[in-house]
């Protein structure tokens, strides 16, 4: 009994917690949610309003948010226009004077070269980074921001010495020199200010590059307008595939396009080199007497049944019609089997096909084949001229014969 009187009094507390508990649990059970949704709108009115009120003490408010949207002038706005271009061109300016020039590179070059680090290992020079920040305050102010450690760090590879290849660094300078000085350039052609080029833009930015490339030298002027298209619709197939009809100058930039554009600057570039550049005139004029030969009706369009006759006439009809659907025309200007048996040859297993090509890709999911399957796979142009090309079908369906040949044939020039 002692026991029991003991343990009354923290039994009765207990019990009145947890009548209270429920009570309170009740109460808020018969709350409606619109009176949930009072009480959380009064709190943060309440607390809203001394957050602002202390803001005000500070004479701070939304207010002192600077301004980031400018609308664009309209049609009829032309002294905004004006004013606008105006900015645009002053901009550009102080941007390009930012820039190194060619005496500016020559003597960082200078510097470089006079505070390599030894000892020398072949023939590369190398600095180190106290050397680095050596030059870095006497090459001036626009080269500082090349003299970053993030960026010694990431020409770093596996010098014993800590050292960073002076010429790599130069190249690395020089890049980014030009990648700027190009940036400036792309920029005045963007009419609209907005970081892209419509094909108008583009079209106007190489006809005016022409005269500059002297491996252009050659093209007669009547030329020009097809040059001009073969080269801006190369530009636009592969840096605008939703059709847009524009292109960010971030992509022109990224993509090497531009790079074989400006390589006809070279004076002396190699024939082969000429063959492989899509933009040299050798190629442009393989490509313009291809459109005529298959031009037959000579109106300067191509219809579907002109385009079948492409190269040997063996591309496919699923594939032309693909073509037809996704690119420009007027008025309506498992294929590989039905070509090999328009040719006489014996149809092979779609299963077949189908099984090798994924044997090759080895993509991802293992039910379908992605353009990023493709392009991680490096086949490609296998896979593609498989499918859209009895030609193409042909040489891979029978690569071992060939090589095996090619293999007989140079055995018998040996023993010859």
């Amino acid at each position: 009994m002692a026991v029991a009187e003991v343990d009354k009094p923290a039994l009765d507390w207990r019990q009145a917690l947890k009548s209270r508990l429920e009570a309170v649990a009740s109460q808020k059970a018969k709350k409606t949610d619109q009176e949930l949704k009072d009480n959380e709108m009064d709190l943060f009115t309440k607390y809203y309003i001394e957050w602002r009120g202390g803001r005000k003490k500070n004479n701070l408010s939304y207010k002192s948010i600077p301004r980031f949207y400018y609308r664009l002038p309209a049609e009829d706005e032309i002294l905004l226009q004006k004013l606008r271009e105006e900015s645009r061109a002053v901009f550009l300016q102080r941007k390009s004077r930012e820039l190194l020039d060619n005496e500016e590179l020559q003597n960082l070059w200078f510097l470089l070269d006079k505070h390599q680090t030894p000892p020398l290992i072949g023939e590369e020079a190398m600095i180190n980074y106290e050397n680095f920040l050596e030059v870095k305050e006497k090459a001036g102010q626009k080269c500082k921001q090349f003299f970053a450690a993030k960026i010694f760090a990431k020409l770093l590879h596996n010098d014993p010495y800590g050292r960073i290849s002076i010429m790599q660094f130069f190249n690395y300078v020089m890049r980014k020199v030009w990648l700027h000085q190009t940036r400036i350039g792309l920029s005045l052609y963007d009419v609209a200010g907005q970081g892209y080029l419509r094909e108008s833009d583009l079209e106007n930015y190489i006809l005016e590059l022409i005269p500059t490339l002297p491996q252009l030298d050659g093209l007669e002027k009547s030329f020009y307008s097809f040059y001009v298209c073969t080269a801006v619709r190369k530009f636009f197939f592969f840096l605008d595939p939703l059709r847009t009809g524009k292109i960010k100058i971030q992509d022109i930039l990224a993509c090497s396009f531009l790079d074989d554009l400006l390589e006809l600057r070279d004076e002396e570039l190699s024939k082969e080199s000429q063959e492989s550049n899509w933009f040299s005139a050798p190629s442009a004029l393989r490509v313009y007497g291809q459109y005529l030969n298959l031009d037959k009706d000579h109106n300067g369009m191509l219809s579907k049944e002109e385009l079948s006759r492409y190269g040997t006439g063996t591309l496919t009809g699923v594939f032309l019609d693909r073509v037809f659907q996704e690119c420009l025309t007027y008025d309506g200007e498992m294929a590989i089997q039905e070509q090999m048996k328009l040719h006489g040859q014996e149809p092979v297993s779609f299963q077949d096909v189908k099984d090798e090509i994924f044997d090759m890709v080895k993509p991802k999911d293992p039910y379908k084949i992605t353009l990023q399957d493709l392009i991680s796979s490096g086949q490609g142009d296998t896979v593609s001229s498989i499918l859209i090309d009895l030609n193409g079908f042909w040489t891979y369906e029978n690569r071992e014969v060939l090589v095996a040949n090619d293999n007989d044939g140079s055995a018998d020039l040996d023993d010859s």
